[in-house]
This record gives structure tokens, C-alpha cells and sequence, in this order.
């Protein structure tokens, strides 16, 4: 079974996580991960800008098989919800443009795959992608929340994967002429 390596995206204006990591069959192994300040920049579209650009380098520099982003959540000030949504579809058109597949998932089903419940703090979320990771050294907060998308999405896999099989034989099925009736098969 050859090696899948996950690209992991931590979407922010101000810093967007990234994190790399390996997944060949349940074994998980790091490979980088880091965050992308645009303080630097002046305005909205030039940090977007440089969004796009550093995603696009970070693809460039480690080949991702595929990818995982985290959803926004609603804010209590939408304007602040708006501009995430902008960084995180600046993120999504560089992973797009290189023809990743991405998927998406919501800080609770990150912290229930990283932690094992959704109401986990940031320091539960750092502390358990450094163990499972066999990290050195505590990730940063963004870079942990990157690498924990990551995690999750290869958490996910395996059963995206077998839903598809399932999918796959209940059509088969159907084209032999049998249907499912009240949770059984039928002809």
C-alpha cells in the first residue's frame, strides 16, 4: 500500500495553518507544517493574494495527493465570517488549481477526530497532534488545527472509502434485478 500525503488547511486572513502529513495504511507520519501571516500586507486583496501564492508553493514544494480545508462557522460579526470566507476561497482556488481534491470538515468533526469530543480546547487539540504525530515539540495553534484537518480527512478516508464500496455493490445489485424493501434484498 503505497503512502498518501494530505495537505491540511487552517484558513485565516491574518494566519492560515498548513500542515503535511503521510498516511500509509493507520500510520500517520509528519511531514511539515507552518502558517501564512498576511500582517505584512495592506489591503484584502493583496492578502488573498498571498494566500493563493503561498498555498500554491506549499503544493509545489510537497506534492499532496489530496486535501482537507476546515469549514467556516457562523461568526457573531458577520463581517468578520465574510473575510474568512474570502481567505478560505483563496485557499480552495490554489488547491483547485492544482487539481487536488479537497475535502471540507468543521472544527467539531476535527476536534471529535484529533480529541474525541467536539468541545475540546486548542491546547487539547496541539497536545494530541503532537502525540499522534510523534512530535518533538507543541505545534502552534493554526499549524495544529492544520495538521488536525489533515488527521481527520485521513481518518475519513477509510470510510468514505467503504461507503463507496457499499454504494458500489447496492448498485450492482440493483442492476441484477434486486431492490432493497424495508432494510432487506428482494428480487
Amino acid at each position: 500500500m503505497s503512502a498518501i500525503n494530505i495537505l491540511g488547511i487552517d484558513p485565516g486572513l491574518r494566519t492560515t495553518g498548513f500542515g503535511v502529513i503521510s498516511k500509509q495504511g493507520n500510520k500517520l507520519s509528519y511531514i511539515a507544517s507552518g502558517t501564512i501571516s498576511t500582517l505584512s500586507e495592506p489591503d484584502l486583496p493583496a492578502r488573498l493574494k498571498l494566500i493563493l501564492a503561498s498555498v500554491s508553493e506549499i503544493i509545489a514544494t510537497y506534492q499532496p495527493d489530496c486535501a482537507a480545508i476546515e469549514k467556516v462557522f457562523v461568526n457573531v460579526n458577520p463581517q468578520s465570517t465574510l473575510l474568512l470566507g474570502q481567505a478560505r476561497g483563496a485557499a480552495i482556488c490554489a488547491l483547485v488549481s492544482a487539481d487536488l481534491s479537497v475535502a471540507e470538515y468543521t472544527a467539531l468533526q476535527v476536534k471529535q477526530a484529533v480529541v474525541g469530543h467536539g468541545k475540546a480546547k486548542k491546547e487539547q487539540v496541539q497536545s494530541m497532534v503532537q502525540r499522534l504525530l510523534s512530535l518533538s515539540g507543541m505545534p502552534g495553534t493554526d499549524a495544529a488545527d492544520a495538521l488536525g484537518v489533515a488527521i481527520c480527512h485521513a481518518h475519513s478516508m477509510d470510510s468514505l472509502a467503504l461507503l463507496q464500496n457499499v454504494q458500489s455493490g447496492l448498485t450492482n445489485l440493483t442492476n441484477q434485478g434486486l431492490r432493497m424493501k424495508r432494510g432487506r434484498l428482494v428480487g
